[in-house]
């Protein structure tokens, strides 16, 4: 109902079979939807509700809802958004001619996988497993890559359960696929469209959506609380100037995080901007980094055997997700290394395997015998440096080498996730700019786990140290400390499914 412009609460429609409802004092309690959003039971309630909260963060309900004995019970909530945020969601039916030919222009592009590239339309390549279906997206590889954390202390509590995940970059989907834990499924996430959208949603039919790190889209998000499906965002992430530029968009972004019926922050700073946005009401936990908790990352049968013997005990260091600033100080490093260790061999594994190239002629400007393993070429006694362009292969150099520099954080990229090296026994290495892992670095160098290295000749020193060997024992320990955050995490999610 609407009254002055305002919206009201309705009292619920009961079972037939339900008992009269007598006057109870007059209270406010939090409903299934949204974190911020009040459900007022008397006319006090209605009048303080008015008076304690803006305007979009109420809710009105609508919509069919059956009674287990098929009776009508209370009518879902339908959320209550703002202006601004139903202004983006009337631009999405004014975008949604031009999905199709964006879509095709990618790919011709390569940016699309050509067997799956119409799932972003919401067209399902795979069948709904019957059962509880737990929906979980993260927008890149390492996003996706540390829920399988979460989702296997989820499968490890509840057998039934059955979990999609989504993504959006071509590069995870290719990567996940190699890593997906049992009783999973993966497709690209559908353009936040009316019309992918209502396909996506209406064939996964998902018991539960859970959001993470960076990335919630409000028609997806909007349309799940529209339709009662319980959401939840985990490991939420927002930085200073992210903050910034959502406060631009006024109630917008607090509309949206209020749909949430949990919200996980990965630190304090992004709790108080979720509060902030959202309101004083909004209950946030601060849990950590799911990524501390992600499962190794898996190795083809066989190469891990086949790479070692062709090292033949050689000292072995990784550059790791690398781009171009990391590569010029790992490759002087490497000259300090050789001259102490003339056998020693650096894998340089890059972000954007189309790079292999430049880096071979790199390296061998600098003088080292260089071997491309996208080319097939095999290592050998001459080989001083093997660049590893190829897709989802971290798993194999952080087994075969004992010390990794982590790329990104020696310029604006701003690092790449640790834990993928620590969970498999390698010493972590890393420059000055870590702002997209700022906690986790933290943590690990806190508790003796990670070394900043500023300089060739630091990182030749932590390559030739005897120390990387107490470095790993202290990071393995950092991270079982962490992985705690996401066991109340799962507890969280696992209540949801249950009410």
């Amino acid at each position: 109902m609407w009254a002055r412009g305002r919206p009201t609460a309705r009292r619920p429609r009961r079972c037939a079979e339900s008992r009269p409802r007598t006057p109870r004092p007059s209270r406010i309690f939090w409903p299934r939807n949204g974190a911020n959003a009040i459900r007022a039971t008397t006319p006090s309630d209605r009048a303080m509700r008015r008076r304690a909260l803006p305007r979009s963060s109420a809710i009105r309900p609508s919509g069919p809802a059956i009674c287990k004995n098929g009776s009508m019970t209370n009518r879902p909530a339908r959320p209550w958004i703002g202006p601004m945020l139903r202004m983006v969601l009337g631009a999405g039916h004014a975008l949604q001619p031009l999905a199709a030919p964006m879509l095709r222009r990618r790919l011709d592009r390569g940016k699309e996988d050509p067997e799956r590239w119409r799932e972003k339309l919401g067209e399902a390549t795979e069948v709904r497993p019957d059962g509880v279906l737990v929906w979980l997206h993260g927008v890149g590889v390492g996003e996706v890559m540390a829920l399988r954390g979460l989702i296997e202390r989820m499968a490890d509590a509840r057998p039934d359960l059955r979990f999609l995940v989504t993504s959006t970059a071509r590069s995870s989907g290719e990567v996940i696929a190699r890593n997906l834990p049992p009783r999973a499924q993966h497709q690209y996430l559908p353009l936040d469209l009316p019309r992918p959208v209502a396909r996506f949603l209406d064939h996964w039919r998902p018991d539960l959506a859970v959001w993470s790190d960076q990335e919630v889209w409000p028609r997806l998000a909007v349309e799940l609380a529209r339709r009662g499906i319980p959401q939840a965002y985990v490991a939420a992430r927002i930085t200073e100037a992210s903050a910034r530029a959502r406060a631009r968009f006024g109630r917008a972004y607090g509309d949206l995080y209020g749909l949430m019926d949990r919200l996980h922050a990965q630190d304090a700073g992004t709790a108080a901007h979720l509060r902030a946005l959202v309101g004083d009401r909004a209950q946030v936990e601060v849990s950590g980094s799911l990524k501390a908790a992600a499962a190794p990352l898996a190795v083809a049968p066989g190469a891990q055997t086949a790479f070692e013997a062709a090292l033949a005990g050689r000292r072995c260091w990784v550059l790791a997700s690398s781009h171009p600033a990391d590569e010029p100080l790992a490759l002087a490093a490497h000259q300090a290394v050789r001259a102490a260790d003339p056998d020693a061999l650096l894998v340089i594994a890059p972000r954007d395997v189309t790079r292999g190239g430049a880096i071979v002629q790199a390296a061998q400007t600098a003088g080292f015998g260089t071997s491309l393993r996208s080319a097939g070429a095999l290592l050998d006694a001459g080989t001083a440096v093997y660049v590893a362009d190829t897709f989802g292969e971290l798993g194999l150099w952080y087994r075969s080498c004992p010390v990794a520099l982590i790329g990104g954080t020696f310029d604006a990229v701003e690092g790449h996730n640790p834990w993928e090296a620590v969970s498999l026994g390698a010493a972590v290495l890393h420059g000055p700019h870590t702002a997209n892992f700022a906690m986790d670095y933290k943590m690990l160098q806190e508790g003796g786990g990670a070394r900043l290295v500023q300089s060739s000749d630091q990182i030749a020193a932590a390559v030739l140290s005897p120390d990387t060997a107490d470095m790993r024992a202290a990071a393995t320990a950092v991270q079982a400390d962490m992985a705690r955050g996401v066991a109340a995490i799962t507890q969280d999610l696992l209540a949801l499914l249950d009410r």
